[in-house]
Parts: C-alpha cells; structure tokens; sequence
C-alpha cells in the first residue's frame, strides 16, 4: 500500500535513481524487483486462464499491469510533492516500491493546513485514477485484456486511496489527524505521538478481523498473511512516528555548551601513556584529548577506540598523533545552533564526534551517543 509522505532524514536514498519527474528525482527501491516478478506471473497466469493468452504474451500483459501500478504510484507520490512545491517544501526525491512509496522533503509543514493539504492530496490522487480506470472498465469489454486491466487499476487505486486516508500514522489520513490534533492542541510533537497511537489501534484492529476472517473461511491464508504483512508495516511505521514525535519534542534539549566535552590539548609527540595520566588527572568530567601543533593549533582529536587498542606496555612509545583522527575530517558546529539544526547537521555529516566552536576558537567536542542520549533518554538507560 501507498505510505504517506514524509520528511525523512537526509540520507543516502534506498533504491537507484530512475529519472527525473516536474525536476523532482525518481529512485526506485531494489525490493520492488522480487513484488514486480510475483505481479507478473500471477498476472500473467490469470491472464492465461481467463482470457485465454499464450505465453509469452501473458506475462507480457502481467508486466505491462506493474507498469501501470507503478505509474499510479508515481502519481499519487507526485500528488504529495507538488502541493508541497506549492506550499513553499523543497522536495529532494520520490522512492518508488510496487505498491507503496514515499515523498521525501526538505522540510516539515509550517502549519496544520499545509500539513493536511500535502497529506491528503496523494489519496485524492489515487482517487481520481480510479475513477477514470472505473470509467475505460466500464467502456471496454470485460473479456478482454484493456478492460482487464483498467478493472484491475479501478480496484486497486480506489483500494489504495481508501487505506490511505485511515486515520493513523504512518498513513496518509494518519497526517490529515495529525494536522487536525496540531491546530487544536497548539503542539505539532504531541499530535505526532496522539496520531501514531492511532494508527497502532489501526494495526492491531485489523490484525483480529483478519484473523477473524481467515477463522471464519473467508480470507485464504495467503489473503491473511499478505494483510497481516501490512498491518505489521502500519504497527511498525507508527511506532516509528510516536518515537519521531518523542524526539522533535526534545530537540529544545539540545544545548552544545552544555554537551560539549572539555578538551586537554598535548603537543604533537606526546607519548599516548603520558596523555592518558594528564587525563586522568583533570578535575573536568568527561575530557577530550587533542593534539596541537607548534604553535598551539589543533591538529587532531584522539580516537578513544584506536587509544585502547594499544597494548599498556607500549603506550609510552606510541605518540599521540598515530591513533588521532585529523581536525580536518571533524564537522564543526557553532555553539549558537539550535536543537534541530544541530539534528539536521548530524543527519547531513554522518560522524561518531563534533568540534563545537565559538568563533574561530574549538571550545569542546560533540558525541553523537550524548545527543541520542538527550533525545531518547529511556534508550539510553537500557544501554
């Protein structure tokens, strides 16, 4: 099924690129492979038996049916991106699965109405498709392969639009609630964890009337493990969503004064062993050692992993530099940052550390692990 779009972190895309739609980038994800080679046969083999086509021209109608589901994907995602062009949101690309994909942007919904508008135009999307296919089913002959398929692509957009505007994260419909919950409670994070709780009540209700069903002998088993693969999709994404909600709702947490590691800074040459008892013998928690240069520079942080793979005997013949990650390969970050601008730049520079500067001056150091640290608190105890 379609998921809702989405503003999802700046990572490296999960499938290839494909193309370029309206100037928004196409990826389409390598799991959409081994769906798209199932539609065919089984299509291909209902095309056989039901209007009597040879191969290979039956798994070439089969193939030509995931082209048009995929096309209808493709609309209903593009749906969601140009409202959102609309709307001032910056779209960095479409990811394409055979029955489901996702809208990824640059940044959230200013506001509720914007945030239901982008929602909910995917499924009106699909809506309008089915009605067109509903209409050419109507039209051409039931027993032939056109009228097949547009029976087929009314069935399945109107089916998708439905599922979509469920009231739920991750779903479509699950946004459009949590636009409603964010005008009236005045707090966007909130009505993300109240919208995701719904769509786990979503889940695990259709997971008993399926289960109902397949007891009562009207859903075959596949029927029944194919539905249940979605409901655990919906409980998944909208766990996904209540811990999203939790985090953003943190992120004011966020203050690099106070997270930024103390540095002790030794010169370059300084035995690893003489660095580790200067270290130890700061009063500061939590010290960072750094390497300076001549001239007091900083040069390079001491990587704590490399440090202790160091056998304690040779640790006074091992420099400080030769288990040192240079400045140069460290993101800096101001001070000044906010919390979420200090997200989006770890998401943007994938790293264990961070210089944290004033200035010209490094004042301290990041760790991601105290960031995660703020933001899921309850996580962090467990580990």
């Amino acid at each position: 099924m379609e998921e809702s779009a989405t503003r999802r972190p700046p990572v490296p895309p999960g499938g290839r690129p494909v193309g370029r739609v309206l100037g928004i980038p196409v990826h389409a994800n390598g799991s959409m492979v081994l769906l798209a080679l199932l539609v065919t046969v089984v299509y291909g083999n209902y095309a056989r038996a039901e209007l009597g086509l040879e191969q290979p021209w039956a798994y070439l109608i089969g193939l030509g049916f995931v082209a048009c589901l995929l096309g209808s994907v493709l609309l209903h995602e593009l749906g969601h991106a140009v409202i959102a062009r609309r709307n001032g949101i910056g779209v960095r690309r479409i990811t394409l699965e055979l029955l489901s994909g996702w809208t990824e942007m640059e940044r959230d919904a200013p506001s509720p109405r914007v945030d239901a508008l982008v929602s909910l135009a995917g499924p009106l999307v699909s809506l309008l498709l089915g009605g067109v296919a509903t209409g050419a089913a109507l039209v051409l002959p039931e027993d032939t392969v056109p009228g097949q398929i547009a029976f087929q692509l009314a069935v399945s957009n109107v089916l998708v639009a439905a599922f979509n505007v469920l009231p739920g994260l991750p779903l479509d419909g699950g946004r459009a609630l949590r636009a409603a919950m964010w005008a009236l409670l005045k707090d966007r994070n909130r009505a993300t964890v109240m919208a995701g709780w719904a769509g786990r009540v979503l889940a695990f209700g259709a997971a008993v009337v399926v289960l109902a069903l397949y007891q009562l002998g009207i859903l075959t088993l596949f029927g029944m493990l194919f539905v249940l693969l979605v409901t655990l999709t919906l409980w998944h994404g909208a766990g996904q969503s209540i811990r999203l909600g939790r985090m953003t709702g943190r992120f004011p947490l966020i203050d690099l004064g106070r997270l930024a590691r103390p540095l002790l800074a030794v010169p370059a040459g300084t035995p690893l062993g003489e660095a580790q008892r200067r270290r130890a013998e700061d009063p500061r928690p939590d010290v960072v050692l750094a390497v300076t240069d001549s001239a007091g520079s900083l040069t390079a942080l001491v990587d704590p992993v490399a440090a202790e793979r160091v056998p304690v005997d040779r640790r006074p013949w091992v420099s400080v530099e030769s288990v040192s990650r240079s400045r140069d390969g460290l993101t800096s970050l101001p001070v000044e940052l906010t919390g979420e601008q200090v997200v989006r730049e770890l998401q943007a520079h994938p790293g264990a550390q961070y210089l944290v500067t004033a200035g010209e001056d490094v004042i301290g150091v990041l760790r991601v692990a105290d960031v995660a640290a703020v933001l899921e608190p309850r996580r962090a105890q467990r580990t």
